[in-house]
């Protein structure tokens, strides 16, 4: 692989494991022991994905997080995040700040990698090429771009796929686990739970009250579907 995975983990014996284990698997490894650093090495080396610890010295993985999504050339690239925090609130605050997948320790280092290569078969699965127009949305696969009421917004590469999904299939109704076997294929690590925050995510970017979606609408007793706007 030419571009390489960031690791960001600060407790030494865990970052050998992980890069043990990823390089035994053919991917190139990047460790940072914390967020220093680590933007600017990605605009000169941009990786293919980001395996963030939460808990660092100084800002978290979280900021980091946050920071990634919010630097263009950078919000696509996919995040798993890697943490001792187990609980339903925190995965979902992760998932809610952009992140992709999330694993506990202590880990099984045959199930990380596995869950790396899940991710990342996921992103490398090409779209359809397309462009898209749904009201005042413009969705373009080519260049990965969303487009809302004439301005781009950025999402992550899920966030993109899920929508140009909905989009391409408009006025269908989707169950939580439709949708994560068309968008997500491999759904040994995912919940459906997930659906539902990403569902927020989008609707806060093009909905123009997310509180009350006129184009993502839940059908109750059953999932989502796509209205495009008149």
């Amino acid at each position: 692989m030419k571009n390489p995975i960031f690791v960001v983990e600060d407790d030494a014996d865990i970052s050998r494991l992980l890069r043990h284990h990823l390089e035994s698997a053919g991917y190139t490894i990047r460790v940072f022991p914390s967020v220093t650093g680590v933007i600017a090495a990605a605009f000169s080396d941009r990786p293919v994905l980001f395996l963030l610890d939460i808990m660092l010295p100084g800002r978290d993985g979280l900021d980091l997080c946050r920071e990634i999504r919010s630097t263009s050339v950078l919000a696509g690239v996919p995040i798993i995040f890697l943490t001792a925090k187990a609980g339903e609130l925190d995965r979902v605050l992760g998932l809610e700040l952009g992140g992709d997948d999330y694993i506990t320790k202590p880990f099984s280092p045959r199930e990380l990698v596995a869950r790396v290569k899940a991710v990342l078969r996921r992103f490398e699965r090409l779209l359809p090429s397309v462009r898209l127009e749904a009201g005042d949305l413009v969705i373009d696969t080519d260049t990965m771009t969303l487009t809302v009421r004439g301005k781009t917004v950025t999402t992550t590469a899920t966030e993109f796929r899920l929508i140009e999904y909905f989009a391409r299939h408009a006025g269908r109704v989707f169950t939580r686990e439709q949708l994560l076997d068309a968008v997500w294929r491999d759904t040994a690590f995912v919940t459906p739970r997930s659906i539902d925050v990403y569902v927020r995510r989008l609707r806060e970017k093009i909905e123009r009250d997310p509180e009350q979606p006129m184009m993502l609408r839940t059908v109750r007793g059953a999932g989502y579907k796509f209205e495009a706007p008149k």
